[in-house]
């Protein structure tokens, strides 16, 4: 099967631009596409008062993560909303890069559960549980 993250990581077709904000790359896909890992690179301008990587945008790359495997697992026709996005935060990031790896835990008729974790410099930053609505696509007018 090649889906639309293999697409992804050969170049075929392009990130979504919160993707590309986030400075994603596609790196691994599972075997069974049951499993993905992207990198990210965040820039000082996603820094706290307290110069740590602000909480929203480790739970966006969580999201991300989590949600680009679901939308691969569901194929074309259809798209997903995120219904909780369930987040543990570990430590603090810095600037620099992380690595997001997302598992399929049950893919419904409906609904998807998926696991995230977070990394940087070998380090686990955050964990999410994520549940995700499975939508059809409807055509545009």
């Amino acid at each position: 099967m090649t889906g639309l993250l293999h697409k992804i990581r050969d170049g075929e077709l392009i990130l979504p631009g919160i993707s590309q904000t986030l400075g994603c790359a596609v790196l691994r896909i599972g075997e069974n596409e049951d499993e993905v890992e992207c990198s990210y690179q965040i820039g000082p301008q996603f820094l706290n008062p307290a110069e740590q990587v602000q909480g929203g945008i480790l739970c966006a790359m969580l999201d991300d993560v989590t949600s680009l495997l679901i939308i691969n697992a569901i194929g074309p026709g259809a798209s997903i909303a995120t219904l909780n996005l369930n987040t543990s935060f570990i430590r603090p990031g810095t600037p620099g890069g992380f690595r997001g790896m997302a598992k399929l835990v049950r893919h419904g008729r409906e609904v998807c559960n998926v696991t995230g974790e977070l990394w940087q410099e070998g380090k686990l930053i955050a964990t999410a549980t994520a549940v995700s609505k499975i939508l059809p696509v409807k055509p545009r007018d």
